[in-house]
């Protein structure tokens, strides 16, 4: 009895050793081949030819925030835009506030400048050339202000925007004493007092 239990547990481990011993082992992962080596010229036993090397890569880029340029009229003191005014004078006639046609140009300019600075404030100031007495020369110099306050405030900008005053011939643009001075004197001038 003995031997067949010896048996018995023999067949059992052998069968157990067979089992385990034959059982499917998943096959090896295969490594992927590289592609065949590009070659030049033809297939009839010509020698391959390497192919040239591949260009260096781009170096990466860096993408810097667009510059927004700073506002070159805004950013200056009120003594740097009245130096490099942004308005044109307007030019009058001689003993006349008319607005001549260039003026009316000149004008539409300003009241341009004006639009797209709606919080400055200017000051129209009337010049005279030197001829005629001080009193008529204040007179005319404020007709003139008037004159241009009165064209920028038809082309829509706000009245309270605007002052007058009249210098008459006490600040010459022109210091000269002939006919090319005068002509430079009598003018509105623009100075821009807030903004």
């Amino acid at each position: 009895m003995m031997r067949m239990r010896t048996m018995r547990v023999l067949l059992g481990m052998a069968l157990l050793a067979v089992t385990f011993g034959c059982a499917k082992k998943p096959a090896p992962a295969q490594r992927p081949m590289p592609p065949p080596a590009a070659t030049t010229g033809n297939e009839m036993g010509t020698t391959p030819q390497p192919l040239p090397p591949d260009p260096p890569l781009p170096e990466p880029s860096v993408v810097t925030p667009a510059v927004v340029p700073e506002d070159a009229i805004g950013s200056k003191s009120l003594d740097e835009l009245n130096r490099s005014s942004p308005f044109t004078p307007v030019f009058f006639a001689l003993d006349s506030f008319e607005v001549s046609t260039e003026g009316r140009a000149a004008l539409q300019a300003s009241a341009d400048v004006l639009r797209q600075r709606p919080t400055w404030q200017v000051t129209i100031e009337g010049h005279c050339d030197e001829r005629g007495t001080a009193e008529y020369n204040l007179s005319l110099g404020e007709r003139r202000s008037v004159a241009a306050k009165t064209y920028l405030v038809s082309l829509g900008v706000a009245a309270e925007r605007l002052r007058t005053v009249s210098y008459g011939k006490e600040f010459p643009f022109d210091p000269g004493h002939d006919d090319g001075a005068w002509a430079k004197n009598r003018r509105a001038h623009f100075v821009i007092t807030a903004k």
